[in-house]
């Protein structure tokens, strides 16, 4: 293969390589990172590629698998605050952006063929993104490449350095755990017209700061929450009630935006010039047609142009 030509190849796997790394570290910056390092040591090594024994997507992604093992290896299991035990309302407590799963724009982890968005945009949603976490690294990579990327038995086996009946029993472990993890509510659906709707109500209430029409759309048992912030508030009842106390969101607008294969919101804040600029991007779940899951992803504003976001909402 000339230098010219595997060049050309691995940048075509840019987009693959990272929503394989997403969903194996749960970070979009580690993402990014670990496909750049990626790539590069690809490309360095193109000499050592044989496209009788491997297609250069196998090859490489072996490459990815040992540099996102190595970064699991020292790292603790990411996740979304609504997992772990509901803390103190302390609206200074701060936990390390290692301990939570990170937003990421579509058009890193998927592509942009409609089709592939279509089919594979529950493998990026977020609620996935936690039930992997729980998965030993290997079987995570089993799992992703065998029932993600559709690696056969066989280059999974080869990625992974093993064999096909290993990567066969580590898919039945990692299925049975996931079995077990999973939550009930679902992302709100880009393509369904309620949830589409139940957003735009939420868009609604949330700008006029309609308490009573935010309760309304809120699940009796919704969990709110607002990485790297430690506290989550549990039920409407509740939510209702901070809000009710508290300013800071008045003023604010929100965007929809498609990320992580969901319907979301970007949240805009008026600076001291009352210019609304880029403060957060926001996921929501639902359950029985209502919001019960819904998290704020502050600080997330820079991060507004990956996602086809305005720096400025006029």
């Amino acid at each position: 293969m000339t230098s010219g030509a595997g060049s050309t190849d691995l940048a075509a796997l840019r987009v693959p390589l990272t929503g394989y790394c997403y969903r194996m570290l749960g970070s979009s910056a580690d993402a990014e990172d670990a496909t750049q390092e990626t790539l590069l040591r690809a490309y360095t090594r193109l000499d050592t590629f044989d496209p009788t024994r491997a297609r250069l997507s196998t090859w490489v992604h072996a490459i990815a698998t040992n540099i996102c093992l190595d970064m699991l290896r020292a790292a603790q299991r990411r996740m979304l605050h609504w997992e772990g035990p509901a803390a103190a309302f302390d609206p200074d407590a701060v936990l390390p952006d290692q301990h939570w799963i990170s937003p990421a724009p579509d058009s890193h982890t998927l592509g942009a063929d409609p089709a592939d968005i279509v089919t594979r945009r529950d493998t990026v949603r977020l609620a996935f993104l936690a039930a992997l976490q729980h998965l030993p690294p290997t079987q995570r990579a089993a799992l992703v490449l065998r029932e993600v990327l559709a690696f056969t038995a066989a280059e999974t086996a080869d990625i992974l350095d093993t064999t096909p009946a290993a990567i066969n029993s580590a898919l039945q472990r990692a299925r049975a755990t996931l079995r077990t993890t999973r939550d009930t509510p679902t992302a709100l659906d880009p393509d369904a017209p309620h949830d589409r709707d139940l957003l735009q109500r939420y868009i609604a209430a949330f700008e006029a700061h309609d308490i009573t029409a935010l309760t309304a759309v809120l699940h009796e048992d919704a969990r709110v929450s607002m990485p790297p912030f430690g506290w989550r508030l549990d039920g409407g009842a509740s939510i209702a009630a901070v809000m009710t106390t508290s300013d800071d969101c008045r003023g604010d607008r929100l965007l929809p935006v498609t990320f992580n294969g969901a319907a979301g919101a970007a949240q805009y804040r008026l600076d001291e010039d009352g210019v609304a600029r880029p403060f957060a991007l926001v996921a929501f779940e639902i359950f029985d047609g209502r919001i019960a899951r819904l998290i704020t992803f502050f600080g997330s504003g820079p991060r507004f142009p990956e996602f086809g976001l305005p720096t400025v909402l006029t």
